[in-house]
């Protein structure tokens, strides 16, 4: 008998997986050392692969000095930080909204249908046609929202030119597809909730906000959880919107960290500045990850 005879139905899956892993490599892993490889050099970005080695003026090895600049002398930076975290408590809104759409288009009622797919349209619409529409909706002049104002006679305001409202009208748009996207979520979370519970809570008493909080929420906990790290994971990469919307203005109020990298560069020709940046934000990301995953793998540890 042969090795592979002898193996085969060891051998099969890594076969299989085989092809999926080699891209994974080439297209995710080795790109993220890469790019914290070049954090570590001052680069313009312009010279062909090939260039890059000792004697090039462009391909200087700096060390930790464009983390120490990042920290010390560039104020955008922590602009961008926080509004970072704006982006992620404001984000977090969507959860609850999505669960309360959710529980609204599960009911059966005459023409919902309908409106379940007014609620999925903007999940389905590219996120720069949305930062496109409500760049509309935010002009002073001639959009949506200076109309309704006006007509409770208030003047209009200019939520994209000023650099203290920017961010949370960019927030608000936002909206629009991570509570749609949560709504799905939980709307699929629905139909596996146990009906022999629900009328056992009500045997017991239990109606309303009793019945949501101690009987179908915990049935819901496996949603949850994916709307809080989807929605986490979006706000700390948020880029669409901003690039459509502001571009990081007015005078960089409105820039966050994948943004900052962005201009640095490809802007600025600041490759390795904003390489440093990229991996200040996978750092981020990557303990946020890393602290979930510990608390997932605890509490069902703690189930069983």
């Amino acid at each position: 008998m042969t090795f592979w005879e002898r193996n085969q139905l060891r051998l099969a899956p890594f076969l299989f997986l085989a092809p999926a892993i080699l891209i994974f490599l080439i297209y995710v892993i080795y790109p993220i050392f890469d790019s914290i490889w070049v954090s570590f050099h001052e680069w313009n970005g312009m010279d062909k692969e090939g260039t890059r080695g000792n004697g090039n003026p462009n391909w200087r090895w700096v060390g930790l000095n464009n983390y120490i600049t990042l920290f010390t002398d560039d104020e955008e930076f922590y602009v961008s930080l926080f509004n970072n975290v704006r982006w992620l408590i404001f984000s977090l809104l969507a959860i609850p909204i999505g669960l309360m759409l959710a529980l609204f288009v599960n009911q059966k009622i005459l023409g919902m249908r309908y409106i379940k797919s007014l609620f999925y349209f903007p999940f389905v619409i590219n996120a720069v046609v949305i930062g496109v529409i409500f760049t509309w909706f935010y002009n002073p002049k001639y959009g949506a929202l200076a109309y309704v104002l006006g007509f409770f006679g208030i003047d209009p305001v200019p939520f994209l030119a000023d650099e203290n409202l920017a961010t949370y009208g960019i927030i608000i748009a936002s909206f629009f597809p991570g509570i749609a996207y949560t709504m799905i979520l939980y709307i699929t979370g629905l139909t596996g909730v146990s009906r022999e519970m629900i009328e056992a809570g009500r045997i017991d008493g239990a109606s309303g906000f009793t019945m949501l909080w101690n009987v179908v929420l915990p049935q819901l906990k496996p949603a949850t959880l994916i709307a809080i790290v989807v929605t986490i994971v979006g706000a700390l990469r948020s880029f669409d919107l901003i690039a459509v919307m502001t571009a990081g203005g007015p005078w960089g109020s409105s820039e966050v960290l994948a943004y900052k990298m962005y201009q640095e560069s490809l802007f600025n020709y600041r490759m390795g500045y904003g390489a440093a940046i990229a991996t200040i934000l996978f750092l981020i990301m990557d303990i946020y990850i890393a602290w979930f995953l510990y608390r997932l793998f605890k509490n069902e540890r703690s189930e069983k």
